[in-house]
C-alpha cells in the first residue's frame, strides 16, 4: 500500500477506508414463520461470514414467494484493490462525427454499407438493438440508420441464427450486430458462440474493406453482462457493453471496414 493517495485502496461506506460493502442476492429459503425469518437471515449471514464480510447485518429481508427470500447484507470486507492491475480494455478507434462517417464509407466502400442486427435465440429484448440502429438512437445521437451511406436491416427479436446467417449473405452485409439481454445461465455467451459458429460454418472467407464485400461478415455483440475483452474467446470480432453509443458503434465500423484516410500532404 502507497498511503491514502496510492493505487491500494479499500471500499468507502461511512468512513473513508472503513472496507463497508452492501451486498445483495436471494436464497431458496421461506421468510413465512417467525422460525423461518430467524433461520432465513441466519442463512444470510452464514453466506456473509463466508464471503469475507466481518461483523456483517441484514439490513433488509423480503420474501420472495413462498420458497426464497431476499437479502440486502451490509458488512466490512478485508480485502484491498490494487489500481495498477486493474485490466481496462482501451477503445481502439476514434469516435468519429457524422459526416466524417458518411465521407469514410463513401470514400472507402464506394457504396453503402450494409448493416444487419437482430436479438437471437430466445430473446425479445430490442431496447438495446433498437437504441443503436433507430434513428430515433439513444443518449441524443442518432442511430446507424440516420447515416445516409448505411443501409440498415433491423430484424428484430427472437431471430434464429441460421435465418440470420442466411439474410446476411442474402444482404451482402458488410456487419451484424447481434444484442444480448437476456443473461440466465450465461445465455448471452452460449448465443454469442453459436453466432460464431454459424458464421464460420455458414460463411466461408474473413472480412474485407472496399469493393464488393466476400465472406463473413464482421460479428458484433452487445449487451449489457457482456465483458468487452472476451471477443477472441467467444468468436466474435468485436464486444461493446453497456452505455454504448450509436456513433460509437458506426465509428467502429468504419475503423474496421474502411481504409484509413491518407494523411494530407503524404508522398509529396
Amino acid at each position: 500500500m502507497t498511503g491514502e493517495a496510492g493505487p491500494v485502496i479499500r471500499p468507502y461506506g461511512d468512513t473513508t477506508g472503513d472496507g463497508r460493502v452492501q451486498l445483495s442476492f436471494t436464497l431458496p429459503v421461506p421468510f413465512g414463520t417467525e422460525h423461518e425469518r430467524a433461520v432465513a437471515e441466519g442463512a444470510a449471514l452464514q453466506l456473509a461470514a463466508k464471503m469475507g464480510l466481518e461483523p456483517a447485518m441484514v439490513v433488509h429481508a423480503k420474501g420472495m414467494g413462498p420458497a426464497f427470500t431476499f437479502f440486502i447484507v451490509y458488512g466490512r470486507s478485508s480485502h484491498l484493490v490494487d489500481l495498477s492491475e486493474v485490466t481496462v480494455a482501451e477503445r481502439e478507434f476514434p469516435v468519429l462525427p457524422a459526416a466524417e462517417i458518411n465521407l469514410r464509407i463513401r470514400s472507402g466502400l464506394g457504396r453503402e454499407m450494409v448493416v444487419l442486427g437482430a436479438c437471437i435465440g430466445t430473446d425479445a429484448h430490442t431496447v438495446g438493438i433498437d437504441a443503436i440502429l433507430n434513428v430515433k438512437g439513444h443518449a441524443g445521437e442518432k442511430g446507424l440508420e440516420y447515416y445516409r451511406e448505411m443501409r440498415v436491416v433491423n430484424l428484430g427479436a427472437q431471430v434464429d441464427v441460421a435465418h440470420l446467417v442466411a439474410r446476411a449473405a442474402a444482404e451482402h452485409a458488410d456487419a451484424v450486430l447481434v444484442s444480448q439481454v437476456v443473461t440466465q445461465r450465461d445465455a448471452h455467451l452460449a448465443g454469442a458462440r453459436a453466432l460464431a459458429d454459424a458464421f464460420s460454418t455458414g460463411m466461408s472467407g474473413g472480412g474485407a474493406s472496399g469493393g464488393e464485400r466476400r465472406g463473413r461478415p464482421l460479428l458484433v455483440v452487445g449487451g449489457p453482462r457482456f465483458d468487452p475483452t472476451m471477443a477472441t474467446e467467444l468468436g466474435v470480432d468485436k464486444i461493446f457493453g453497456r452505455g454504448t453509443t450509436p456513433r460509437e458503434v458506426a465509428s467502429y465500423l468504419v475503423h474496421t471496414l474502411t481504409p484509413e484516410p491518407a494523411a494530407a500532404g503524404a508522398g509529396s
